[in-house]
């Protein structure tokens, strides 16, 4: 059973990457519902009303996806619970989240962590993070059209957007549930260009190689399926 957790900010590419990955690679893909989402227009209308109510939302979703993934066969995630916290504390550090709503935060997630302990299967195999700067994040968020996401619709999304960069570099490399690699989303537009798409697979692959969850010769023609 091989989990695979994707992460990167909005408008990385994350569930285009899990869809193309979990086709090549014959498993099942967990994406997270943003579009049906009821919190998430109220936190862009209304963010320091609606923070803290939208991240034990996004906590409890990825609680239970986690869960499942970590119980069910081979799945790529297109977002994991253990990037959760990073949304979170940059709301808190700007003033998004009273000390109350912060220690409340921190002691569900703390014993949600605690449960999967518990899991047959504790952790992801694998964690893909797809960076990008944040022009190529501004062009993907104008082009999927959400409207609440885009600069038009409030001129301090820019500020949001910028700083939410800045916390991904720290997050990246404290993360230690797993293996973990990173994809250059700037230069490899695995989206539109099929070369570019074919590199980022078998960048992946050879990762899985190397951290024993598939054998040295497999190769997509053979039809072999992800190893457990």
């Amino acid at each position: 059973m091989t989990v695979i957790v994707l992460s990167g900010p909005i408008g990385a590419g994350k569930s285009s990457l899990t869809s193309i990955l979990s086709d090549y690679l014959g498993t099942k893909p967990f994406y997270e519902s943003v579009d049906e989402n009821p919190v998430l227009p109220l936190f862009y209308a209304d963010p320091e009303k609606y923070a803290f109510l939208l991240q034990v939302y996004f906590l409890n979703t990825r609680f239970h996806s986690i869960k499942a993934a970590l119980s069910q066969d081979n799945n790529v995630l297109d977002r994991s619970i253990y990037e959760d916290a990073l949304f979170f504390q940059m709301n808190a550090d700007i003033g998004r989240a009273t000390s109350e709503e912060v220690d409340t935060y921190y002691e569900l997630l703390h014993n949600m962590m605690d449960e999967l302990k518990r899991m047959p299967k504790k952790n992801p195999d694998l964690l893909v993070h797809i960076d990008v700067s944040y022009d190529t994040m501004i062009k993907r968020i104008q082009k999927r059209g959400r409207p609440y996401e885009q600069l038009s619709y409030d001129a301090t999304l820019e500020d949001y957007y910028k700083r939410l960069l800045k916390y991904y570099k720290p997050w990246y490399e404290n993360y230690d549930y797993s293996p973990k690699m990173t994809i250059n989303g700037d230069e490899l537009d695995f989206m539109s260009s099929e070369n570019d798409k074919q590199i980022v697979l078998d960048k992946i692959v050879d990762k899985l190689k190397e951290v024993g969850k598939l054998p040295e010769d497999w190769d997509k023609s053979t039809d072999i399926q992800i190893e457990a």
